[in-house]
């Protein structure tokens, strides 16, 4: 026939069973899928191979396009083209809509949330440091509580911006993990306030213990992220 059927396009017989079906199409999706990196990769040829799967893989679509292919072989070449190319067009753009999300959350959200949440865990070390000197120093002190307040700013900044975009759900668990290091931090934050109130170490080594998993959360974000994109 001049005019190749689904059966041809997937190169099964139209006995086939659903499990030969499923595994021709994924032998030629890797072909000639124009994402791929293959020497065979064909717009049309994928086009024509996505629309003979969604009609053979579901049995009561199958059994009317059978109908229709043995009652009338030659019928409507123009009408399969053009559901073809349609159903081409929706599952492009619903991928380039999807990937254009992907993108602006990690430029709007991801990006700016974990620089300023680094803003907040770099500096503690150091800080530290300097008030074991002696923390009833007024002066030391007064430069701690500047960091905390510093510390606070960042962490608003980073929840106002996590919030402004919905989570793509491709990267759900970046997203939970930057969601839970910003809570860590948040009640770390108000442990180390605690400390320079009543100068009780309890409540700066509960802050310390919790700003080490917020790093912790944040390393597992960008492990994710590279989970994702390898």
């Amino acid at each position: 026939m001049n005019d190749p059927n689904h059966y041809h396009t997937l190169n099964v017989s139209s006995k086939a069973t659903s499990t030969e079906i499923k595994q021709a199409y994924r032998r030629l999706a890797k072909l000639f899928h124009p994402d791929s990196k293959s020497e065979t990769a064909d717009h049309e040829q994928i086009v024509r191979i996505n629309v003979a799967y969604e009609v053979l893989r579901d049995p009561q679509r199958r059994r009317f396009y059978d109908q229709q292919l043995y009652q009338h072989p030659q019928t409507n070449r123009q009408q399969r083209t053009a559901e073809a190319q349609n159903y081409y067009k929706r599952h492009r753009q619903t991928g380039q809509d999807a990937d254009e999300q992907l993108q602006q959350w990690l430029r709007q959200v991801y990006v700016p949330v974990n620089r300023l949440v680094w803003g907040i865990l770099n500096p503690l070390a150091e800080q530290l440091e300097e008030l074991s000197a002696d923390p009833f120093d007024d002066e030391l002190m007064e430069a701690f509580q500047a960091y905390l307040e510093d510390c606070r700013h960042y962490l608003n900044q980073a929840q106002l911006v996590f919030r402004s975009l919905p989570n793509p759900s491709a990267v759900a668990g970046v997203a939970a993990h930057l969601y839970y290091c910003l809570n860590q931090l948040g009640d770390g934050i108000e442990e180390l306030n605690f400390f320079t109130l009543n100068y009780d170490d309890h409540y700066l080594h509960t802050g310390q213990e919790l700003f080490r998993i917020a790093a912790g959360l944040r390393r597992e974000a960008q492990e994710a992220l590279k989970a994702f994109a390898s």
